[in-house]
């Protein structure tokens, strides 16, 4: 039977519910030898995480900025007051760029921050995810379309260009080179020409929170409508449960993040916490995601919602929340 260690950023309780009973332990911090100046440990609303190439961990907070070397935790937008940071790109020239909600986006080259606004050019100050497509163009989701930065200008998409919304969460470039749009209204395909709707059963995706292109080339799409894996003629669905977040490991399971708005008792007894709004992390392994009446394996918070999913070079689980960071590793 394999060990399953929790490890935490904060004191943040987290319990296992698993389908085949296996045994989980929980720490409640990192000790002193595995983070030091902990004064620096986010503590905030944690929106997203990132590993850079230097094998460095982002994490963009409503705090601020932090970087993480293996030891201890810098806040890197010490400088910068008041903003309320989303999500973290590492570009292909090693530069960073960081989005934020109000406050358009920062490019950091290391040394010193540029800021982009709509008085820039950018769709909107509202900013949630960043994408770097394959030609080195930056693009930003916002609440009022989508931008694409060439370095120079924003050129910006919106529903007068075929985006069924305007308020766009997600953007990612295929294996063939077109454009996925997940909106509040639904997912949109550019081909660099035009834009098509997806449809399931002539109904389009409701706030669609994420979405991943797989190693196999599925597109997973998780929202208001639940999980469904779609391999460019049929859809397979996963989930009732609304989904924030999606994520592919270096094994090929799909971790997500979701509302737990069925399950009252969990495997390991567990009961589900009153009328609290409670979240799940689950891993859909080999057997799950070839059988969706399998339940994947969850993992229950009771600290409400959880962000941005991260496998680290070390195999370490990141992900964000409420409160903080929490980490998962399994021996």
């Amino acid at each position: 039977m394999k060990n399953h260690n929790f490890l935490f950023f904060f004191a943040f309780i987290l319990s296992s519910c698993v389908g085949n009973n296996q045994n989980m332990r929980s720490d409640d911090r990192i000790n002193q030898n595995q983070v030091k100046d902990t004064a620096e440990i986010p503590q905030g609303i944690t929106r997203n995480i990132k590993q850079d190439s230097k094998g460095r961990i982002w994490v963009a907070t409503f705090d601020g900025i932090f970087r993480f070397d293996g030891k201890s935790f810098s806040k890197i937008t010490d400088k910068i007051n008041s903003v309320r940071f989303f999500s973290v790109l590492e570009d292909r020239k090693g530069n960073f760029w960081f989005s934020s909600v109000g406050s358009g986006v920062y490019y950091y080259d290391g040394e010193s921050f540029t800021n982009y606004t709509s008085k820039d050019g950018l769709a909107n100050n509202r900013v949630t995810e960043i994408y770097e497509d394959r030609k080195g163009n930056i693009w930003f989701s916002t609440e009022q379309g989508a931008s694409r930065f060439d370095g120079k200008s924003f050129l910006n998409f919106t529903t007068e260009n075929g985006l069924p919304a305007n308020y766009v969460h997600w953007i990612l470039e295929d294996q063939s080179g077109k454009f996925w749009f997940g909106t509040q209204e639904g997912v949109s395909i550019y081909d660099g020409k035009s834009f098509s709707n997806l449809t399931q059963n002539n109904r389009g995706f409701y706030n669609v929170r994420g979405m991943i292109e797989d190693a196999s080339g599925n597109i997973w799409i998780g929202g208001n409508d639940g999980l469904w894996k779609y391999d460019g003629r049929n859809f397979t669905k996963f989930s009732d449960s609304f989904v924030g977040y999606i994520y592919e490991d270096k094994e090929g399971n799909i971790w997500t993040s979701s509302k737990d708005d069925k399950t009252s008792e969990f495997s390991n007894g567990l009961q589900k916490n009153g009328n609290q709004e409670s979240w799940v992390l689950s891993r859909y392994n080999k057997s799950s995601l070839s059988n969706p009446n399998l339940l994947p394996e969850l993992f229950k918070t009771h600290e409400g919602m959880i962000f941005g999913i991260l496998e680290a070079n070390d195999g370490i689980i990141w992900y964000g929340t409420l409160n903080g960071i929490g980490r998962w590793s399994e021996d």
